[in-house]
């Protein structure tokens, strides 16, 4: 009995010592399968970790090429509107252009229509003590005409004095124009032309300041005509019709001439 007890002690001694034993193997596989649990649900978070991360690098790198994408087109855009504008300000450039030659132009127009328009206005002259309108071409053919007189080219002054009349008949230079032109026959020895033109002055205005003249020139034509009965006749009329004149002195001293 002695042996069976100190057996059972034996194996309750074994059955002690191994007890601990299998407990610590036990305790370590818990503590690995711990430990691959933990590396596997740390892998798994690593893994949806990158998952995540290269979907997050994905949509930045597309919204980073879309970005891009905007950044071209806005630079297109801009190059475009830059387009527009250069484009704008060369056609308001050649507006502006336009507008300062169509100003011009009208300025231009409108002076010489004013200029025109002088030419055609009625300018106020006198003449022999008489003050009329006279057109602006009236008035530059007369002064061309009466031109040869002060330089004594009667041979011009004839012919453009009568073309004045001719065209303007009722002048108001027509009496000074038919006393000068009286004077240019005269000059020429047309003296029943001159005789004519002398007695045209006569007759419309004998008021005239140079009536008395053409008056005495009248007698000179007819005392080169041999007409002396004539010339005494005028001379008498002269002294009778302007007896204060200077013409009518004049007059008197050539009577006592005439035979």
């Amino acid at each position: 009995m002695a042996w069976f007890t100190r057996g059972l002690a034996g194996l309750g001694l074994a059955a002690v010592l191994i007890a601990p034993a299998h407990a610590g193997i036990f305790d370590d596989d818990e503590a690995r399968k711990a430990i691959l649990d933990l590396r596997a649900k740390l892998e798994q978070s690593n893994e949806a970790q990158r998952t995540r991360q290269a979907e997050l690098n994905a949509q930045m790198a597309d919204q980073l090429a879309q970005l891009k994408r905007s950044l071209l087109d806005l630079n297109s855009q801009l190059e475009l509107l830059r387009g527009d504008v250069a484009k704008l300000r060369g056609q308001n450039e050649q507006l502006a252009g336009d507008v300062a030659e169509l100003q011009r132009r009208q300025k231009d127009v409108q002076t010489g229509i004013d200029e025109r328009i002088r030419k055609l206005e009625p300018v106020k002259v006198s003449v022999d003590g008489k003050e009329f309108l006279a057109d602006p071409e009236e008035k530059r053919l007369y002064d061309d005409a009466f031109a040869y007189i002060r330089q004594s080219d009667f041979t011009g002054a004839a012919p453009a004095l009568a073309g004045f009349l001719r065209r303007y008949p009722a002048s108001g230079y027509a009496d000074s124009a038919n006393f000068w032109l009286g004077n240019a026959q005269y000059a020429r020895r047309e003296y029943k032309d001159a005789i004519t033109s002398f007695r045209t002055l006569l007759a419309t205005r004998p008021e005239h300041p140079k009536a008395p003249e053409a008056m005495l020139a009248i007698a000179n034509c007819q005392v080169e005509l041999k007409d002396t009965k004539g010339a005494r006749k005028t001379i008498g009329e002269l002294v009778q019709t302007y007896p204060k004149s200077e013409a009518a002195q004049a007059g008197r001293e050539r009577l006592a001439s005439i035979k």
